[in-house]
């Protein structure tokens, strides 16, 4: 039996939050990211819709199978899956509860995307590659996500009631209460070499079992470690952990274990070697529901990196997970907000959270940090694509321009900036634009260098000024913002070329950076964006 103590931790002052980014759903359940720039919300009870950067909703949904779908409770339109190739294949499954001939059944489907219309998927392209009973409504699972490796994964709860009566999730010829990996590169699947049944007894189909209803997990998009949010019985919730290097067959432990405590030994004489979870908590008459959630890979929240953010569906308690060097940690943050059931992520790795009952989308944000512009200026006069890719195209108020390609752009014109990003999958990423007002010098034969980064800025703003030869006199920085309404004004010294400005009290928007001489001619001025 494998069981690791996870200390508790404090690394600086975690502060995680939450910002409405959207609403108007209808019991949104799962978030996902096709590659683009756009997020795609399931309803649970049947229908997938669009979501732009900017908040914004597509007013057709993209998938509509209500008439199919059997919803309400744990059963619904549960999961969705771009293939790792969709932006040329146009493959995305979905896993689903239907009632046929009286019998509750999941189905894992294939659909395509109308390929004259990418905010529309074909309803009558659906191809059924996997389907199996549910004996009770409950613990249907749901989460499908492909891994690293290509291939499909496939959480599936333990069949319902309460305390697995039919022992399902440790007998491996059984589908439910697994982890199921399928290639479905091939019609309607094939089956993984590696996957541990293969050739043995059990399902070929089973990657893990000893899962009890493995509401959500997650691919940390760096490593491709797994991490599995399983939801308990009436005592503990667990996260599960498999390193990406791991061979499968791994028992995660129910129903002979609830997280680490034994729950119902009667059958378990043989079980073997049980796999614990990295982190459990308790009840405590306050939690209820673990939403399992995901890693965090984006630029904007450093404290968050690497860490596995999850929190409870009643209390709305989160906790952040993670291991560092060969030892887990966890950090108990306190107060997210309830009625969260998903986290997802968008092609930029920043998350988002779905509360199924207040049909709203909501970003994950951290104190210490604050949510980036989709290009930065690192520098006087350069500009950053921050999601990386293969190739960039970008543009001046629209118009191409020739021969740049890279990452960064060097820019010298007032405009619009904008670049569309291709990645290794052949993906293309339209990044917001970048409104840039270049340095404007008013006085050349006093001034030779005025630079502000970083910028935008939240915290400290470095000014640098290089005076002419022959110029002489102390000048001075002003910052006003769009009003014209001054907010910030210091003295220089005349041989002082960087000055640190602490702009931390502004509140966030577009400010002009002003420099002038002792007499109070302005000259030059720069645009500054605090966030």
């Amino acid at each position: 039996m494998l069981l690791t103590l996870i200390p508790a931790i404090v690394s600086g002052q975690i502060d995680v939050s939450l910002e409405l980014f959207a609403s108007g759903f209808d019991s949104p359940c799962e978030i996902a990211n096709a590659g683009d720039e756009r997020l795609f919300i399931v309803e649970q009870g049947g229908k997938i819709k669009i979501l732009y950067p900017d908040g914004t909703q597509e007013s057709s949904p993209f998938l509509d199978i209500t008439s199919k779908v059997s919803s309400g409770g744990e059963k619904g339109l549960l999961g969705l899956a771009f293939a790792p190739d969709y932006c040329t294949s146009g493959n995305f499954y979905v896993n689903y509860t239907f009632v046929a001939s009286g019998q509750l059944k999941t189905r894992i489907s294939r659909f395509s995307v109308n390929p004259e219309n990418e905010n529309e998927a074909l309803v009558n392209s659906e191809d059924s590659i996997l389907e199996f009973d549910q004996p009770f409504s409950n613990h249907n699972g749901g989460h499908i996500e492909f891994g690293h490796d290509g291939y499909l994964y496939i959480g599936t709860g333990d069949g319902g009631s309460g305390g697995d009566p039919q022992n399902k999730s440790q007998n491996t010829g059984s589908m439910l209460g697994k982890l199921l990996r399928l290639d479905v590169s091939t019609s309607p699947y094939g089956i993984p070499a590696d996957n541990p049944f293969v050739d043995s007894e059990g399902n070929d189909e089973i990657w893990a079992y000893g899962l009890r209803n493995p509401w959500k997990f997650a691919f940390d998009g760096e490593t491709g470690d797994l991490y599995i949010g399983d939801v308990g019985q009436n005592a503990i919730e667990e996260v599960n952990f498999q390193d990406a290097g791991e061979v499968g067959g791994g028992n995660y432990g129910w129903r002979c274990y609830e997280g680490s405590a034994p729950y119902d030994m009667s059958q378990c004489g043989d079980v073997g070697e049980v796999i614990y979870p990295v982190f459990e908590y308790n009840h405590n008459q306050v939690h209820c529901s673990i939403a399992g959630g995901r890693i965090y890979r984006g630029n904007a929240f450093e404290m968050l990196d690497g860490k596995y953010l999850v929190c409870d569906l009643c209390s709305g308690d989160y906790w952040l997970v993670w291991q560092e060097n060969g030892e887990w940690h966890h950090y108990e943050g306190g107060l997210l907000a309830g009625g969260v059931v998903a986290f997802g992520e968008d092609v930029w790795g920043e998350l988002y959270a779905a509360k199924l009952s207040a049909g709203s989308i909501w970003r994950v944000v951290e104190a210490s940090g604050s949510l980036q512009e989709h290009i930065t200026l690192i520098d006087d006069n350069t500009l950053k694509s921050n999601l990386a890719g293969t190739t960039y195209t970008w543009y001046l108020d629209g118009v191409l321009i020739e021969n740049e390609n890279g990452q960064t752009l060097e820019v010298y014109e007032n405009g619009v900036y904008s670049v569309v990003i291709t990645d290794d999958m052949g993906c293309t990423i339209e990044a917001n634009s970048f409104d840039v007002v270049f340095v404007s010098v008013k006085d050349h034969s006093a001034i030779q260098t005025f630079r502000a980064f970083p910028n935008p800025t939240s915290n400290l703003l470095n000014v640098e000024v290089e005076m002419r030869n022959g110029m002489s006199g102390d000048y001075q920085i002003h910052i006003l913002d769009i009003s014209g309404k001054e907010a910030i004004n210091i003295q220089v010294k005349k041989d002082t070329f960087r000055t640190q400005i602490d702009v931390s009290s502004l509140h966030s928007g577009i400010y002009f950076l002003h420099c002038t001489n002792s007499k109070g001619k302005t000259l030059a001025i720069r645009k500054i964006v605090v966030n």
